[in-house]
């Protein structure tokens, strides 16, 4: 990244277009003074996948090709703002399919070039956590973030904007990958996350005994391969000897069982640290038995949960253009030849 001032005089009002093609969900978002969400557009994919069962990365990137300009415009329409009103644009550039990447990043670089406005590259991840500032700017450093997605499952200490250490992170499958497959073999579909939360509302959480990875004793990583296997293994075993088991005991077993997890470790974390307050990000965010399990554990500690709004834990524009606020205040500005980066990692340590 380029770090700079910009040159020309900020307008009265600062407006930052997020743009955000990780996946498959095409979205825009205009953001103004860092706290007003004036546009968010969402374009989802979701019908054109679930008949394979899972995200088609060609086909994600074609529909992205497809729909960004038409969904960038309406985000510009609803904010009833010029490209000449931006003060930059931001745009998700890793982690993500590389493909779908490609196609935001050289759409945004299009546009910040013609608008003759900084460009800023967002880590989707970083993108997840900044959703809590919509809805509480106040939110006070330091703070303990769990970010739980469909590729990655972090616990992050941020020490302030664009200051963070990552203590945690999933050795192998991310939870959100989990429901994934889970569902899909328990013939639910697809997203996973919201069909085993369904189905598990008519299960019983205590019907299968799944395990939970803890890893080392002083460890804040996480695994959930070896809880996806055991759910495979019941399967199977029951379909060799003819045995009918109820999908829904499975699915309610099997999303406490990661739950369960997720919630231990978060309180070890928050136990090593100074924070009074866990930030939970990422579309798993939006499932309701980890928040009310959240809620319980922290309460216990006397901790804050702070929790965004469902259309906010989902992939999402309005993300990008907060993260990208941030920094744009810090002068982090992306060069012309900003490219995908679908494995980018977070930073490990955090910076001045």
């Amino acid at each position: 990244m380029i770090r700079g001032m910009v040159g020309e005089e900020m307008a009265e009002s600062m407006y930052i277009l997020g743009i955000e093609t990780s996946c498959d969900e095409t979205a825009a978002a205009v953001l103004k003074d860092g706290r007003e969400l004036v546009s968010q557009v969402i374009s989802s994919q979701i019908p054109t996948h679930q008949r394979y069962g899972g995200v088609v990365p060609e086909i994600a990137s074609r529909e992205h090709v497809t729909h960004l300009s038409s969904v960038v415009e309406e985000a510009m329409r609803q904010a009833d703002i010029e490209f000449s009103q931006l003060a930059a644009i931001a745009v998700t550039y890793g982690p993500g399919l590389v493909g779908s990447l490609l196609v935001g990043v050289a759409g945004a670089k299009a546009m910040a070039y013609a608008a003759r406005v900084p460009l800023i590259g967002v880590n989707h991840l970083e993108g997840h956590v900044y959703a809590n500032f919509l809805h509480r700017p106040d939110l006070r450093f330091p703070f303990l973030a769990l970010l739980v997605s469909g590729g990655h499952t972090h616990l992050l200490l941020f020490e302030g904007h664009l200051r963070y250490q990552v203590l945690g992170r999933t050795r192998d499958d991310a939870a959100g990958e989990a429901f994934d497959k889970i569902s899909r073999a328990l013939g639910l579909g697809y997203p996973g996350g919201p069909a085993i939360q369904a189905a598990a509302a008519y299960g019983a959480s205590a019907a299968f005994s799944f395990p939970r990875a803890m890893l080392e004793p002083d460890s804040l990583d996480f695994s959930f391969s070896g809880m996806k296997s055991a759910v495979l293994n019941t399967l199977n075993t029951a379909a060799m000897k003819g045995e009918h088991l109820d999908r829904a005991d499975l699915a309610a077993s099997f999303q406490q069982a990661v739950v369960d997890v997720l919630v231990r470790k978060s309180v070890m974390a928050l136990q090593r640290t100074p924070s009074r307050t866990l930030v939970l990000a990422g579309g798993v965010a939006a499932n309701q038995a980890l928040r009310t399990a959240l809620t319980q554990a922290v309460r216990e500690i006397d901790v804050e949960l702070v929790c965004p709004p469902p259309v906010l834990c989902t992939d999402n524009a309005a993300m990008i253009a907060v993260a990208g606020y941030y920094h744009y205040l810090a002068g982090d500005f992306a060069p012309w030849e900003l490219n995908a980066h679908p494995a980018l990692p977070l930073r490990f340590a955090a910076e001045p």
